[in-house]
């Protein structure tokens, strides 16, 4: 199927106001995404001598959430196609707030580390289910600022927990702090849960379950009179040639949608492998370890979520001017060079001078922090979600965006897990160009596999990477020499 050019999305369409309503409230999963990963650095200082808390347990109670946020993902991409986007969102917002409430009134360490597994169960399925709900509902015009701002509300929701983690201890302290610091989640969960019952599910969704009179109203809300007809037969086009399969994991064994899963896994993984969280999460740490005191440090915490906040802002902007492929590569690119500046400061700069600190030192490796963070937020990041929510095909997008951002929490709770032992082993500058090795390995897999998505419905999408995997998987088979039978 192709689309005439007259038929397709006009670019000047405004957005109705609907849809930004939807974004909004879906978007505050992000919020409670961004909260509940950045709280637990602050809550780590005053939790530790009341759970009686090792470095093993600390460690625990750290990367639980990313595993159970692993599984999330993957249940949550699994079960969206059959219950819904909205009804998905909807259970989250109750296992954040019980989550929530759940860490704030552990009584021990055992049941910590399990509330925060039920807390990474909501996280993994907000980061999965938020931004495919997001991508199916607004127009394709406008689709790419819509989904990123699932970043910016959880790059948003980090720096309201690095600001809330020192303003309750400013103004209670004490031995009970960290209870309130992770208590706070509740209050979005309880939002986004009354938020949500007032919003429709996706147009594709219902479609896909044959409810298209439902369908047509959301479009009518969502979309510019003259865009609803087109982009509704669009969808029913789509549908129709796959209306006689349901989708299964086996389908994997189509060469071109396994391409496509492997590709999907990639971009998330490599988002991961640049190693954003170790400096979200040891951010305090690694610059306590060249030099800074714990005051410094901790405000040095805060800047990385004030830069992310205003970079992520850039890259919705960026969005909207430059290629998806484009903006994979220059947030790639830019954070592999900022990893091997980080790098170089701390292996050839000394660590003393004078018999003191060398200030110098730390506040490079501050800077070269700051601008990896402009690079990630700014453009990395961004992409990945909004790339995820487009590329996979609409009746597998659910089970195959659960898988890819499985593969990201896997790969960010290992990277969260083994950092500590990689920088007491190898030291800073040795774990920061390992780090900088992987990203050279990743920017050649965008140059190599990532596509360009901007400006295509989300069928259009679905025809063009269907012809081009197909096609390439043909070339490789066809003997060198001969020329590919186009009627075969």
């Amino acid at each position: 199927m192709t689309m005439n050019k007259a038929s397709g999305p006009n670019s000047n369409t405004r957005t109705e106001p609907f849809v930004k309503v939807i974004a909004v409230v879906a978007t505050l999963g992000g919020l409670l995404f961004g909260y509940d990963t950045g709280v637990i650095s602050g809550a780590l200082l005053f939790m530790g001598p009341e759970l009686n808390l090792t470095p093993f347990t600390m460690g625990l109670v750290t990367s639980s959430l990313l595993f159970g946020a692993a599984f999330g993902a993957l249940l949550s991409g699994h079960f969206a196609a059959a219950a819904g986007r909205k009804k998905i969102i909807l259970v989250l917002a109750v296992i954040f707030a019980a989550g929530a409430l759940g860490t704030s009134m552990a009584p021990n360490v055992e049941w910590m580390i399990f509330f925060r597994l039920v807390l990474g169960v909501a996280v993994g399925g907000a980061a999965a289910t938020v931004p495919v709900y997001i991508a199916e509902i607004a127009p394709a015009n406008r689709r790419g600022q819509l989904v990123t701002l699932q970043e910016l509300m959880i790059v948003s929701g980090q720096m309201l927990a690095y600001i809330s983690n020192a303003g309750f201890n400013a103004a209670w302290g004490g031995e009970t702090t960290w209870r309130w610091m992770l208590a706070v989640a509740t209050l979005p969960a309880v939002l986004l849960f009354f938020g949500m019952m007032f919003m429709p599910d996706t147009p594709r969704w219902y479609a896909m379950k044959g409810r298209l009179a439902e369908a047509r109203r959301v479009l009518e809300r969502t979309r510019a009179r003259q865009d609803v007809e087109w982009e509704l037969t669009e969808i029913e086009e789509t549908l129709a040639e796959e209306e006689q399969q349901r989708p299964r994991l086996r389908e994997l064994r189509k060469p071109w949608l396994f391409k496509l899963f492997l590709i999907g896994m990639g971009i998330a993984v490599i988002q991961q492998l640049t190693g954003v969280n170790t400096i979200m999460y040891y951010a305090p740490t690694m610059l306590k370890a060249v030099g800074m005191d714990d005051s410094a440090a901790l405000f040095a915490t805060i800047a990385n979520g004030v830069i992310s906040v205003v970079m992520t802002f850039v890259g919705i902007w960026l969005l909207g001017k430059i290629g998806r492929r484009t903006m994979t590569m220059l947030g790639q690119f830019g954070c592999t060079a900022c990893l091997i500046f980080i790098g170089v400061v701390t292996f050839f700069m000394p660590e003393t001078v004078n018999g003191q600190p060398d200030m110098w030192r730390s506040y490079m490796v501050l800077l070269g922090m700051l601008m990896f963070l402009s690079f990630q937020q700014g453009a990395l990041s961004p992409v990945t979600w909004l790339l995820l929510s487009e590329i996979f095909p609409t009746r597998l997008r659910g089970i195959f965006m659960g898988g890819a951002v499985f593969a990201m929490w896997i790969a960010n709770f290992l990277i969260s897990l083994m950092f500590p032992v990689l920088l007491a082993s190898v030291g800073l500058a040795g774990a920061f160009f390992i780090f900088a090795l992987v990203g050279i390995g990743g920017a050649i897999f965008v140059i190599k596999c990532v596509p360009e998505t901007r400006n295509r419905s989300l069928e259009q999408i679905e025809h063009y990477l269907h012809e081009t995997l197909s096609r390439d998987e043909a070339e490789i088979r066809e003997p060198v020499g001969r020329p590919i039978n186009k009627t075969s």
